[in-house]
């Protein structure tokens, strides 16, 4: 039975992905004060206003109506796999679940798994991606679902930010402290938790040493180099996004790399010049 999978806008999924596996993506709106974003806003245009706005945009949910109609879209006899953003930053996850609730109780046919990844951005999106590449060819939904689960607690995610004054801004950060680490210019290194939170693991002095850092981490794990993946995101950094690609590669060369930019729900809080990995 065909399986077709569905994520949210915090996954930061490469459009090439979207297209070739048939992922359709449910939007979280994004707004400039009374403004609703367009869904078709490109990533460059949405960095562009973002710099020049007084103010951060705001994110929220979708609404489980806009669940619903994506469910409702997909023909009948075909399952459905929604992988959320972690649960533990975003009330996405539990819109879903109001959605499917909404959708069974309609007499719908399909079934449907949600499952909250635990991550986001460039984690999320090599979970998707994988997700996408193996409903292809695996037996069943209770399949798929156990080796996305292993994807799941497989996944390590870190990224570093050139600036913190969207987190900050958006209350990620306590203020005193942020605005002490800019004046310093301390960069931290972050993680995404288990439990799908972020953590500070390290701080440092410049970004050049908090990539070196970043970098380091990839060398704690080994890998099968012909079935791994590794997702790099940016924020609107893409120059310095295809260095730290080059310089993966040259010591682990992962036979697929899921490369993106964040779009308008993870930039609001990273900000421009951000750089995450996820493997």
């Amino acid at each position: 039975m065909p399986i077709k999978i569905i994520t949210d806008s915090g996954s930061d999924l490469p459009l090439e992905y979207v297209e070739k596996y048939g992922v359709t993506i449910v939007h979280l709106p994004v707004h400039f004060g009374d403004e609703l974003m367009p869904e078709n806003t490109s990533t460059k245009d949405f960095y562009a206003k973002m710099v020049n706005s007084k103010e951060l945009p705001t994110t929220a949910s979708p609404s489980p109506q806009s669940f619903l109609e994506k469910f409702k879209e997909v023909e009948a006899g075909t399952d459905i796999m929604v992988i959320c953003m972690s649960s533990n930053i975003s009330s996405t996850y539990q819109t879903a679940m109001i959605a499917k609730e909404m959708y069974e109780e309609e007499g719908f046919p399909n079934a449907i798994e949600i499952i909250d990844s635990k991550r986001f951005s460039g984690g999320l999106s090599l979970i998707v991606a994988t997700a996408a590449r193996l409903s292809l060819t695996c037996s069943s939904m209770a399949e798929l679902k156990e080796m996305v689960l292993t994807q799941i607690q497989e996944t390590t995610a870190y990224f570093t930010l050139d600036t913190l004054e969207n987190v900050i801004k958006g209350g990620r950060l306590n203020r005193l402290s942020g605005a002490v680490a800019s004046v310093l210019n301390i960069k931290l290194l972050l993680k995404i938790s288990d439990e799908g939170i972020v953590e500070v693991v390290e701080k440092t002095r410049g970004l050049p040493k908090a990539l070196n850092h970043l970098l380091a981490k990839l060398d704690e794990k080994t890998f099968d180099y012909e079935k791994a993946a590794i997702a790099i995101v940016h924020s609107n950094c893409e120059k310095l996004a295809l260095e730290i690609k080059g310089r993966i590669l040259e010591k682990h060369p992962f036979k697929e790399i899921v490369f993106s930019s964040m779009g308008s729900v993870m930039g609001t809080y990273a900000g421009e010049g951000g750089i995450g990995v996820a493997f």
